[in-house]
């Protein structure tokens, strides 16, 4: 394949960013990927395990002089990481990230970013429990959604160029107002790892009371739950600071959902649970349908042979 990008820069070196540069490897799409993390650690896990070709000491290093740099930091370290690189950005260059929240990503990086520089928001709809370089893989991004954000007026080439990026690492893309897309992600991803991180914790107050049971008896619906509320707490942190109106609105909704669902258990009424866990299930069958998961036994998480 064709490079689209002579040199990438990539901020921040966690699973989103290992996966995009072992994704670029083996697309073949840059001639060149730098990369920088805030510790020593992270920096030399990366270079060990070859993710970019050259470590920088800092954001700024990083950036200078790349076609597209792509900020893979927490959203609340955005700003601050945008503030760092903007004096070094490249005429031309487009910045970008991938923050599962865009509307507050947009307000704190936005002003940070010099004239001629095309910034084009995109959140891969990718990843896994898992956090840190070592947990990146390149097929991460197979037929998932990149979800691209671009503000109006931004350079139609430029947005274009950056989905054949995507397009090239594996992704699917749809482009997104930035509304919507808080709205969707607060629908899809923010409340349902809220909702796991909650019922772990009433599990965790349960099983003071019962000793080691709920650990004991986890292989249920309960150990996925734990799957979810696994995920790196810096970032979701972030994330629901920084899109409190979608999630507000929508952990609202789930609140009623869950009134009615304890109306009809309170009150007995089997046919209303009955056709609302129908239509639930049918919604679980159109995501296998679309490829976005499989059918196999125990959601194909299994023992491995």
């Amino acid at each position: 394949m064709a490079v689209i990008y002579d040199r990438v820069a990539l901020i921040g070196l966690g699973l989103i960013a290992g996966s995009m540069g072992l994704a670029m490897k083996r697309a073949g799409v840059t001639g060149e990927i730098t990369g920088y993390a805030r510790t020593e650690k992270t920096r030399e896990t990366a270079a060990r395990l070859g993710l970019v070709d050259r470590i920088c000491d800092n954001a700024a290093e990083a950036a200078e002089g790349a076609d597209l740099v792509v900020l893979c930091v927490p959203v609340g370290a955005m700003g601050a990481v945008a503030e760092e690189i903007g004096p070094v950005l490249k005429p031309g260059a487009t910045v970008s990230d991938v923050g599962s929240v865009k509307q507050a990503v947009i307000d704190a990086m936005a002003p940070h970013l010099p004239e001629g520089v095309h910034f084009v928001p995109t959140h891969p709809m990718a990843g896994t429990e898992h956090s840190g370089p070592e947990a990146g893989f390149a097929e991460l991004f197979d037929n998932r959604w990149c979800l691209v954000v671009p503000e109006e007026g931004t350079d139609p080439a430029a947005v274009d160029r950056l989905e054949d990026f995507w397009h090239a690492l594996g992704a699917n893309c749809e482009r997104m107002d930035v509304e919507h897309h808080d709205l969707v992600c607060a629908v899809v991803s923010h409340i349902p790892h809220m909702i796991a991180y909650t019922m772990v914790g009433v599990a965790d107050d349960f099983r003071r009371v019962s000793e080691q049971e709920v650990i004991k008896f986890s292989a249920a619906g309960f150990r996925d739950f734990t799957r979810i509320a696994a995920s790196d707490p810096t970032m979701w942190r972030d994330v629901f600071l920084n899109n409190k109106t979608a999630t507000l609105e929508i952990l609202g909704r789930f609140t009623e959902e869950l009134f009615a669902l304890q109306r009809a258990i309170r009150t007995g009424d089997g046919d209303h649970l009955f056709d609302y866990f129908t239509h639930t299930r049918d919604i679980r069958r159109g995501i296998i349908e679309a490829g976005q998961d499989t059918d196999a036994p125990d959601f194909g998480r299994g023992p491995k042979r």
